[in-house]
């Protein structure tokens, strides 16, 4: 942990006028962080990014999960973790209880207080199939524990045109929106040409043979000719969340 001498001596500083309490901050934003061994944790990641600590799950022995999720409610630090499965939730509720729960997601997160919604930007998700849904929880969820407000649109793909089209007024509302395909992943090119916001494309791993678990889709959103798309990896509904509230809330 992060020597208390340092953060005192920055402190008397400030009480002898020696810095701004402004430049006591800015050096606060670098300094703390944790080495467990197996983890380097860091405790300051909201005060310079505005996010939450967020730990990718798969991989990590739940004791080691277990010690990182302790040391972040001792800091009382805010922290998400992705990807993980129910089994691993209720084990880490035997020390932590309060940890907060989303199936479909695959997320678990703790946060201080719990925020309103509304009080950002809005984003919308949309997905073009119902196989799709859990990468877009992944991303709606992310982006409500983080305070903003998201529309659900689910199951409206290229396959049935018409039913993107009755929801062109919800779409135009949102500071953004994540649009989440598998199989050919047209959905998003045919949105940048109705809309003028910024998209963030999710290629998901939906799909048959030649869908190559998703590269089909990544491909297709690469080449989209409409503009305003930026695209982020297979599955990634995380990463479009983080992009689209860098996005909404500038």
């Amino acid at each position: 942990m992060y020597s208390k001498k340092v953060i005192q001596r920055l402190l008397t500083d400030v009480a002898k006028r020696k810095i701004t309490p402004g430049q006591a901050f800015e050096r606060l934003r670098d300094l703390p962080y944790e080495a467990l061994g197996f983890a380097h944790l860091d405790h300051h990641r909201h005060l310079r990014k505005g996010f939450p600590e967020v730990v990718y799950t798969p991989g990590k022995r739940v004791n080691d999960l277990k010690k990182i999720a302790l040391s972040f409610k001792k800091s009382k630090v805010e922290f998400i973790l992705t990807r993980i499965e129910e089994p691993v939730v209720e084990k880490l509720r035997a020390t932590i209880p309060e940890l907060v729960y989303n199936k479909s997601a695959r997320v678990a997160y703790l946060r201080k207080k719990r925020r309103s919604h509304g009080t950002k930007g809005m984003v919308t998700v949309i997905t073009a199939g119902s196989c799709d849904i859990p990468v877009a929880d992944e991303a709606a969820v992310t982006l409500e524990i983080m305070g903003h407000r998201v529309e659900r649109i689910y199951d409206c793909g290229v396959a049935g045109l018409h039913r993107l089209l009755d929801h062109l007024p919800k779409l135009k509302r949102a500071k953004a929106v994540i649009c989440v395909a598998g199989m050919e992943g047209a959905l998003p090119s045919v949105l940048g040409g109705l809309i003028d916001k910024p998209i963030i494309a999710v290629p998901t791993s939906v799909g048959y043979g030649t869908s190559f678990s998703g590269i089909s889709a990544l491909l297709t959103m690469l080449n989209a000719c409409s503009q305003g798309i930026a695209v982020v990896n297979i599955d990634n509904g995380f990463g479009a969340a983080m992009f689209a509230a860098l996005i909404a809330r500038s």
